[in-house]
């Protein structure tokens, strides 16, 4: 599941986590990009010491054999980790998805972290390039989710994609144990704050803040990244 920041991606985590066929990552490849680009995020020291921060070993875990009783492996990624210099051939050893947020709600989300976030920080550019990689190379169109839909429809949302992905859908998606859990990135305590405290998935309410002028210019662009996964989104039906 290719995400930007500030989704429910950590939410989506929880309801694929909570299946009893499935083996959930918290975002793999962090420790690498943080490793390369010397970003100042909390607990990056922790994050680069604790887990792998070579990006082909990293790859090779991701596409190698599950653990005794799980048949899904459930990939939390956030797409802008996807450095330009990783090589893309194993995705097409993966299941493709794509979560997306409506541009303003997320930027004016991601400032109260990144106070003049660039496009390339919003995994836009990068959620499409995988999405026309991927349509390109297996002539499917892969699911994306908006995480609106998710929050107004989980159970809807949640039925197709499981049917788009060749899986049965299960009540245990729509409620979770609350806490941390030993999958969880060494970062979450610096971000998961309120997800720790989720059972389920909250009521989407509107996020009306405007963004600021200085970001006109990447709202723009955001938004025709946006568009072109979101005409493709999946529906409750």
């Amino acid at each position: 599941m290719w995400s930007g920041p500030r989704n429910i991606s950590t939410a989506m985590m929880r309801s694929w986590g909570n299946r009893p066929d499935t083996v959930v990552c918290d975002e793999p490849l962090y420790a690498h990009y943080l490793q390369v680009t010397g970003l100042n995020h909390p607990g990056a020291a922790e994050t680069i010491a604790t887990h792998e921060a070579e990006w082909r070993q990293v790859v090779r875990w991701l596409t190698g054999p599950l653990p005794k009783g799980k048949s899904v492996f459930y990939q939390k990624h956030m797409a802008h980790h996807l450095l330009p210099h990783i090589e893309l051939d194993w995705l097409t050893a993966l299941t493709n998805c794509f979560l997306i947020r409506e541009p303003r709600e997320m930027i004016t989300s991601l400032i109260e972290f990144i106070p003049e976030p660039r496009v390339e920080d919003t995994g836009l550019p990068q959620q499409v390039r995988i999405f026309d990689l991927i349509r390109e190379q297996t002539g499917c169109v892969p699911p994306v989710l908006d995480s609106r839909d998710v929050l107004e429809n989980p159970r809807g949302v949640l039925e197709r994609v499981c049917g788009m992905v060749g899986l049965v859908f299960c009540d245990e998606m729509l409620h979770w144990p609350p806490g941390f859990r030993d999958t969880d990135g060494s970062w979450a305590k610096h971000w998961y704050a309120k997800v720790e405290h989720t059972t389920t998935f909250a009521p989407y309410r509107a996020k009306l803040d405007p963004v600021p002028d200085s970001l006109r210019g990447v709202l723009a662009e955001c938004n025709a990244l946006y568009g072109r996964l979101y005409q493709h989104r999946i529906t409750a039906g």
